[in-house]
């Protein structure tokens, strides 16, 4: 099949194929006479797995990894784990950091009368030296 019944079939962009496979993710596939790239069922599943990784939030660092451990049989279960609580343990460290942004912002919004005056703490917040930020 071609690029785009691949990617259709895959749920990926032609581009991100292309991407993918310029990263290394996806292997070299063959070519038609007139230098198509000709994409089969190996493929596809390979892009579905990306695709369902990225959905999932792997970076592609990771995703590099997962898949030289999918298609090792002889894999230990326990790499994919540390891969996957690894990711866990990075995604709770992002919920942190937004819920502190969060609450940031909810605490500035607060501050702010909301009405027709021009002065707003929400703009002299973000406008304050990294400093002076820092301890607010």
């Amino acid at each position: 099949m071609n690029i785009g019944e691949a990617a259709a079939q895959s749920g990926v962009s032609a581009k991100m194929v292309r991407h993918y496979e310029g990263l290394g993710l996806l292997t070299k596939v063959a070519r038609s006479d007139a230098g198509y790239r000709q994409y089969g069922p190996a493929e596809v599943h390979t892009l579905r797995f990306i695709r369902r990784a990225r959905e999932l939030g792997f970076s592609m660092k990771e995703i590099a990894e997962l898949l030289k451990l999918w298609q090792n049989r002889r894999r230990a279960s326990a790499d994919v784990k540390r891969i996957a609580l690894q990711h866990v343990a990075d995604l709770d460290r992002r919920i942190a950091e937004m819920a502190g942004m969060r609450r940031a912002i909810q605490t500035l919004a607060a501050c702010c009368q909301g009405n027709d005056r021009p002065d707003c703490p929400i703009l002299d917040e973000l406008a304050a030296p990294a400093a002076t930020a820092a301890r607010a």
